[in-house]
């Protein structure tokens, strides 16, 4: 079992805990996808990555 903060996915932060339950796994294993809220992370990422930037709105 991994375990990582919300905090390393703004993404994840900002879904609601339905959204955060419907996932699925990608790559033969390698990731999670979360459909409702288009985020993708591997499972190196989870292990030694670093929080996921938000992209920039520009005006």
């Amino acid at each position: 079992m991994v375990s990582v903060p919300l905090a390393r996915s703004w993404r994840l932060c900002e879904a609601t805990p339905a959204q955060r339950n419907h996932w699925e796994f990608i790559g033969d294993g390698i990731g999670i996808h979360w459909p409702e809220v288009d985020e993708d992370i591997s499972v190196e990422g989870m292990l030694y990555g670093a929080p996921a930037p938000r992209q920039m709105v520009q005006a």
